[in-house]
C-alpha cells in the first residue's frame, strides 16, 4: 500500500478518499494494510439515521446537511440502499436524493448497496465509515434502508442512533418498546405538522422516560424536514449526547466489541459466494433432489 494513500486520506483529499473506499469495498490488494494504518481515534461524530420506510429519513439528512454547512461543518453521508436480489446493485441513488449538496466541497456522499446483507447494512459499512472518519469530517451520517434488523445493526456502528418516526405510527407505539425503543439515543417525530403529532410526541416522551438512565433520557425532537424545521434542535440533542459519551469507556467498548464481532463474522464468510450458491442450488432444484439442510451440512463438510 502506497504511503500516498494514507497521507492523502489523512489530509482530507476527496479523490484519495474515494479511491480508498473503492479499495476497501472491492477488497483490492493492500486494503487491509490501509485499514490497519487508520488512526485509533478521530473527532468525527458518527450518527445513524434509521426508522421505517416513508418516515422521511433522506429528507431529514438533507436538512441536516444544510444546517451543518451553515455552521461551517464538513459532512459525510453513507446512504445504504437496498440491493436488488438479482444483480446486487443499489436500487436508489444518493445523487437523486441529495443532489443539491452533491457538488459542495464540504460534503461527501457515498451510496452503498446492502449486497444481500440480512440486516440491511452492507458488510463493508464499518470499514468504509472508519476510512471516512480518518479524512477529517465533523459529522458522518449513516442512513439505513429501514428494513429488517438494520436498526439493530446501526446501533452497533454509530456513536448516536436517531430513530425517525411519523405521527401515523401512533398505533404501533407499544411495539416500539421491544424494537426501536431499545436502540434509540434520540427520537425524531418527522412530519410533525400533521394531525395528532402533539399527542404522539407526548406518548413517545412518556415511553422514553421509562428508559431514562442516570446519564441520559432519550429526547423526542419534532421536525418538519421539508421545511427544515426542528433541525437545529436535533443537532443540539446530538451534540449533547456525544458530549455525554466522551469519557465513557463502557459505551465505547460495547461499540468496539460489536464492530469486531461483525468484522470477524464477515471475514470468516469471505469465501462464501452467494452467486455460486445460487448456481449450485439451481442445478439441484432442476434435478428435483434439493434439501436445504442436507445442502448446508454438505457445504460445511467441504469447506477448508
Amino acid at each position: 500500500m502506497s504511503p500516498a494513500y494514507i497521507n492523502g486520506l489523512l489530509e482530507g483529499h476527496i479523490k484519495t478518499l474515494a479511491r480508498c473506499i473503492s479499495l476497501v469495498e472491492n477488497e483490492a490488494e493492500g486494503y487491509e494494510q490501509l485499514l490497519e494504518q487508520l488512526p485509533a481515534a478521530t473527532n468525527t461524530r458518527v450518527v445513524g439515521i434509521t426508522g421505517p420506510p416513508g418516515a422521511g429519513k433522506s429528507t431529514l439528512v438533507n436538512a441536516l446537511i444544510s444546517e451543518l454547512l451553515a455552521q461551517q461543518k464538513k459532512v459525510a453521508i453513507i446512504a445504504v440502499d437496498p440491493s436488488s436480489p438479482f444483480n446486487f446493485g443499489a436500487l436508489l441513488g444518493d445523487r437523486i436524493r441529495m443532489s443539491q449538496h452533491f457538488n459542495n466541497p464540504d460534503v461527501f456522499i457515498r451510496s452503498m448497496a446492502s449486497r444481500g446483507a440480512l440486516g440491511g447494512l452492507s458488510p463493508k459499512v464499518i470499514e468504509v465509515s472508519d476510512v471516512i472518519c480518518a479524512a477529517g469530517f465533523d459529522y458522518l451520517f449513516i442512513e439505513t434502508v429501514g428494513v429488517g434488523q438494520s436498526e439493530v445493526e446501526i446501533a452497533g456502528i454509530a456513536d448516536s442512533t436517531v430513530v425517525v418516526v411519523v405521527p401515523e405510527a401512533g398505533d404501533e407505539i407499544q411495539t416500539m418498546k421491544a424494537g426501536l425503543m431499545e436502540i434509540a439515543d434520540v427520537f425524531v417525530v418527522n412530519k410533525a405538522d400533521r394531525a395528532n403529532a402533539d399527542e404522539f410526541v407526548k406518548n413517545l416522551r412518556l415511553l422514553a422516560h421509562t428508559r431514562q438512565t442516570d446519564s441520559w433520557e432519550i429526547p423526542v425532537v419534532k421536525t418538519v424536514a421539508t421545511q427544515e424545521q426542528g433541525v437545529h434542535d436535533l443537532i443540539e440533542a446530538l451534540q449533547k449526547h456525544q458530549s455525554q459519551l466522551r469519557g465513557s469507556n463502557v459505551r465505547k467498548s460495547i461499540l468496539m466489541a460489536e464492530k469486531a464481532y461483525q468484522l470477524i463474522q464477515h471475514r470468516r464468510m469471505r469465501n462464501v459466494n452467494k452467486r455460486a450458491l445460487q448456481e449450485e442450488i439451481t442445478g439441484l432444484l432442476n434435478n428435483g433432489n434439493f434439501n436445504l439442510y442436507q445442502f448446508i451440512r454438505n457445504f460445511f463438510l467441504h469447506q477448508p
